[in-house]
């Protein structure tokens, strides 16, 4: 398919591309959906965790004999008797600790940030753990502690992992990730003007509503597993794998699950320690964390240190880009660390180099977009800048020189970021609303600003299984487990369109390892491309069987089946977008308030237009809320966070939200589910830099780091 046609109209199909409301609201709103804070086995015990209180210790002695002898306790685990290793916490290629890379334990001595576990103790009830909790003895010698990821590159550093706080890569070498083309400094001595700045970004969390839970027990030698997961196929490989088990020895379910913004795909350590407990008691156990465990012992996005220098022509050419980052990643490698954003331009002389260096703040790991959010900012903000410095207007130095092959190299399927940004400039009316930097009059101002943005989405592997009943419903297994998106509605709408038929037709069963085949589980936005795509190839083998058998006889069923793992090769398939924010600046208070949004996006066929355009107003919320406030703070004297919480931590709320404006370009590559590309990510990956542009232009002062809050407005105006 040609880039031009790919941007004509689609045609509309019969079920997919219409506003469907999500197939399981009732219960959800109602209360009756289970979610795994719900379950409650017989005989069930309660569990809480000991935590060290100190950024960096080696447990000299731990006495749990009081904590045992408390009556209602019947399990205690601490590194002394609890050697599991908890795989999917450090990925390989992290620090090389007892001889094996990336190990990280259940628990681990010597304990590397505020919040590590120390022990879990199972009890009768919630109260008495925590009692027995409290009745743990630790002797503790503190050892020296980082928390800046700057601070900890240099040398005499303390060491978190002896050998340095540069995080290794996959083939465990301490060097820095690096990208290279064309010649940087050719580019820097052929540029008329050169720009140097710095940018930086903070830890925060992903701040899901539903808690941290799990609930685990024993039937011989299977472990039965709720657990809220946007992953239950990975998490049944990773407890099988931690717990040295087959993985049909684990069963996972999870009906319902309240959010995870990417830090759920894959088992938790507090999914562990459940299993462990309920083994080593004999009885079933829950495991719930409260909401400061939340924010400070389960990872967040990595904090940045950004550093850019870009060459430009007098006529807005750019002719080489420089960017040099660091990530914070906590004592632990559990994420990749990356900045994204410098891919969005074209430039033929580029050289990136990022490092990932442990700290002993919280551990770094996935967050919805996880390298981009941040990274665009960095760059959005540094090209942003660099428009004005030549006097050109922002969107038509981006139209010069954004992106039109991936890395100047590869073409994409569809090609329509150009689009996003013209179609977008002329609903959000920019000509009209931008103007020169701080020069509306009085003390509160407006100003308009955007950033572009796209984000890979490639192919892979999935399952499907259809079930065709004698009375003509089909039932559609599916791993997926539905994070907010509206999965379950989205595998419906697939299926009903694949078999032809109408929705009331379908039934979903997902959520479910004992009944449900793989799923690539419910994080970099996969589950539209991966798993419809394998529902539409298991309805060609339902098709191909009917046409072979004949529809199913009273008391019968036909099962079809696919586990397909397409490739897209030639050419990079991604989601385009570009936003654009107006901002109001009240600079005697330092307020500030987004009046106006728009979201210009290709996210190829839009299934369920209800759910795609919820999800870009979410994460447009969540890029506001990083923009503006959000952050966890830390004590740089104690190493302890706080302000862990949602209040404390100033998450957005439905009162910093503005009315988001959405417009999808749809178009179809003719690859995945009827052309879908990845959604719920996108909506974030811009939104950062967007209002940051607005603040910059409202107010003539460019803030450069996260979050700019009203002590940053203020301090710009000194």
């Amino acid at each position: 398919m040609s880039q031009q046609a790919a941007l004509e109209p689609l045609t509309p199909k019969t079920t997919v591309g219409h506003a469907t409301s999500r197939i399981d609201a009732r219960k959800r709103v109602t209360g009756t959906a289970t979610y795994t804070g719900d379950v409650s086995l017989p005989g069930m015990l309660y569990a809480r965790v000991l935590r060290s209180p100190h950024p960096h210790a080696r447990i000299r002695r731990i006495d749990v004999s009081r904590a045992l002898a408390t009556p209602g306790v019947k399990a205690v685990i601490t590194h002394e008797n609890c050697k599991v290793t908890w795989s999917s916490g450090a990925q390989p290629g992290g620090a090389i600790y007892n001889g094996s890379p990336g190990t990280r334990f259940l628990f681990n001595n010597p304990v590397r940030f505020w919040g590590d576990p120390v022990a879990a103790v199972a009890a009768t009830d919630r109260y008495i753990a925590e009692d027995a909790i409290n009745a743990i003895e630790v002797e503790y010698e503190t050892l020296p502690f980082v928390l800046d990821p700057e601070e900890a590159l240099k040398p005499g550093a303390p060491e978190i992992y002896p050998g340095g706080n540069l995080s290794p890569n996959a083939r465990n070498q301490r060097e820095p990730e690096a990208y290279r083309r064309g010649s940087i400094e050719e580019g820097f001595r052929a540029a008329d003007r050169v720009f140097e700045e710095r940018y930086s970004s903070t830890y925060l969390n992903n701040a899901q509503l539903e808690r941290r839970v799990s609930v685990a027990s024993w039937d011989g030698n299977k472990l039965m597993l709720y657990a809220s997961t946007q992953g239950i196929s990975n998490c049944q490989a990773h407890m099988a794998k931690d717990l040295s088990i087959p993985p049909e020895n684990v069963h996972v379910i999870c009906q319902y699950m309240g959010g995870g913004f990417g830090n759920k795909n894959q088992n938790q350590d507090f999914d562990l320690m459940a299993a462990v407990l309920a083994k080593e008691s004999g009885a079933a156990v829950k495991l719930e964390l409260t909401r400061k465990e939340d924010y400070t012992a389960v990872h967040g996005r990595w904090p940045t240190r950004q550093y850019y220098k870009v060459g430009v022509s007098k006529d807005g050419v750019l002719s080489a880009i420089q960017m040099r980052g660091v990530s914070g990643m906590g004592p632990y490698r559990k994420g990749s660390g990356g900045i994204y954003g410098v891919e969005l331009y074209q430039c033929p002389n580029v050289e990136t180099t990022m490092t990932p260096a442990y700290t002993n703040m919280g551990v770094s790991a996935n967050m919805r977009g996880p390298s981009y959010p941040q990274g665009v900012f960095g760059i959005e903000s540094m090209m942003d800048d660099v428009a004005y410095r030549i006097g050109m207007d922002p969107i038509e130095f981006r139209l010069k020189n954004m992106t039109r092959k991936f890395r100047d190299q590869t073409p994409y399927s569809v090609y329509s970021l150009e689009e996003c940004v013209k179609r977008g400039a002329e609903q959000f009316e920019w000509a009209e609303r931008w103007h020169a930097p701080g020069s509306t009059p009085g003390p509160v101002k407006r100003g308009v600003g955007m950033a572009i943005g796209s984000i890979q989405s490639a192919l892979g592997r999935s399952g499907a299984v259809i079930r065709l009943e004698s009375n003509g419903t089909y039932t559609v297994f599916v791993g997926v487990t539905d994070i907010g998106s509206g999965a379950k509605t989205t595998m419906a709408l697939i299926a009903a369109e694949a078999l032809g038929v109408p929705l009331s037709k379908i039934e979903v069963v997902s959520g479910d390892t004992d009944r449900c085949p793989f799923t690539v589980g419910e994080s970099g936005s996969r589950n539209t491309t991966h798993t419809g795509y394998a529902i539409i190839e298991a309805a060609r083998d339902l098709e191909r069987q009917v046409a072979t058998k004949g529809v199913p006889k009273s008391g019968e069923a036909i099962v079809a089946s696919a586990m397909p793992n397409p490739t897209n090769t030639g050419a990079v398939r991604s989601s385009f977008v570009a936003h654009f924010a107006e901002v109001e600046v009240d600079l005697e208070l330092g307020r500030i308030r987004v009046v106006k949004y728009l979201a210009s996006q290709d996210n190829g066929r839009i299934i369920n237009p209800l759910t795609a355009i919820s999800q870009v107003k979410g994460a447009v919320t969540m890029g506001i809320g990083m923009a503006l406030h959000e952050e966890l703070l830390y004590d740089r004297r104690s190493g302890i966070p706080l302000n862990a919480g949602y209040y404390g931590a100033r998450v957005a709320t439905h009162l910093d939200a503005p009315d988001v404006e959405v417009h999808f370009i749809e178009t179809d590559d003719g690859l995945g589910a009827y052309g879908a590309k990845c959604l719920g990510e996108s909506g974030i990956i811009p939104s950062v830099a967007a209002v940051a542009n607005a603040v910059f232009n409202a107010t003539g002062r460019r803030i450069r780091e996260l979050p700019i809050t009203r002590e940053k407005i203020l301090g710009a105006q000194a």
